[in-house]
């Protein structure tokens, strides 16, 4: 069974950054597609962002583009979004989540996505 634990949500700001970090046991991280959803009170969840499994291509929703970096480090079992410029409607609770196949491609359906993290709550304040 796999484990996603984020960490690193928060208040701040807007124009103020973070960055989340989702940590994820197991021995075979780097063989699956990573992303990061998120949801808002009252919406349905959407696609942030997605990596590759070596890390050298990401994939963005036009609306974090250019302000929101995917990265992962392969050794620590962990995935991270730096989030710059913030703007209050970036509020939402966050999640890490892992490709349901490993070795494919990047992914941006929720639904080729099978592990998910509990969340962390990111709030951007005016």
């Amino acid at each position: 069974q796999v484990q996603l634990v984020e960490s690193g949500g928060g208040l701040v700001q807007a124009g103020g950054s973070l960055r989340l970090s989702c940590s994820a046991s197991g021995r075979t991280f780097s063989a699956y597609v990573m992303g990061w959803f998120r949801q808002a009170p009252g919406k349905e969840r959407e696609f942030v962002a997605t990596v590759s499994r070596s890390g050298d291509s990401s994939l963005y929703a036009d609306s974090v583009k250019g302000r929101f970096t995917i990265s992962r480090d392969n050794a620590k079992n962990t995935v991270y979004l730096r989030m710059n410029s913030l703007k209050p409607e970036d509020t939402a609770v966050y999640s890490c989540a892992r490709a349901k196949i490993s070795f494919s491609g990047l992914k941006w359906y929720g639904d080729e996505y099978n592990y998910w993290g509990q969340g962390t709550q990111v709030t951007v304040s005016s």
